[in-house]
């Protein structure tokens, strides 16, 4: 078995493993995108979900351009995975002319954001669509048919996961978890400015020097979050 093909069966492994008391919402989706990236020919990706109310959020992106371009779709209305939430099929045009034509706001601010592609995948199972996943690409057209395939495997396997967390845990958890993650993720984007600004450093890199140290220290990221903006971490900076 080849690394990649090792990289790969990890994943599924991981994306279907939900039912583990642990289980962190936030992580797992940031765990997504990164393989995503790293799996196929994407130079980023994105992720939002359906709230109680049906209503989209952006809940994890593998870098802050594409989490700033999933944030402007929702601002706009537009790009491909509201499409792709809306419609329940992957959304991909076939290049920047028929970009433009299909999304003439969102088009031009992916390509100040360094972009030339972007498709997006539902995450669905049969008839309930929970959300989507963005892909982003410097080179303009679509991914792949081979690469586009292992998406479509990826959010089915990790949607699966997701929703048989959530009938377990019951619809009212569910939507107290998911209502904690968007709280989490405001806080989380506070603490990353602060470390940002006190080390000197990008917001991504400040990110992952969170999300590292809880990993190395066993603990959970909320409890980094909580102490970067207390004043009291450790993390260089």
């Amino acid at each position: 078995m080849t690394t990649r093909e090792q990289l790969i069966t990890d994943t599924f492994v991981e994306l279907a493993d939900t039912l583990v008391t642990e289980f962190d919402l936030i992580d797992f989706l940031h765990s997504l995108v990164e393989r995503t990236v790293g799996l196929v020919d994407a130079d980023a990706a994105g992720i939002m979900l359906a709230d109680q109310r049906g209503g989209l959020e952006v809940m994890a992106a593998s870098s802050h351009a594409s989490r700033l371009l999933e944030l402007f779709e929702l601002q706009h209305d537009e790009g491909p995975c509201l499409d792709a939430f809306r419609s329940g099929l992957p959304v991909v045009q076939a290049d920047l002319a028929a970009m433009h034509a299909a999304w003439p706001r969102f088009t031009p601010r992916m390509a100040e954001a360094g972009f030339s592609s972007g498709q997006a995948f539902p995450m669905r199972l049969r008839d309930q669509v929970i959300g989507a996943l963005n892909v982003f690409r410097v080179t303009e057209g679509a991914l792949g048919e081979q690469d586009a395939a292992l998406v479509r495997a990826l959010t089915d396997v990790a949607t699966v996961g997701l929703l048989q967390e959530r009938a377990i845990r019951a619809r009212e958890l569910l939507a107290e978890q998911l209502q904690g993650a968007l709280t989490s993720r405001v806080r989380i984007e506070q603490a990353k400015g602060i470390l940002a600004e006190r080390a000197g450093v990008d917001v991504d890199v400040a990110f992952e020097r969170m999300r590292d140290h809880a990993r190395r220290n066993r603990i959970p990221l909320s409890d980094v979050v909580d102490a970067v903006l207390a004043g009291t971490s450790r993390l260089p900076g």
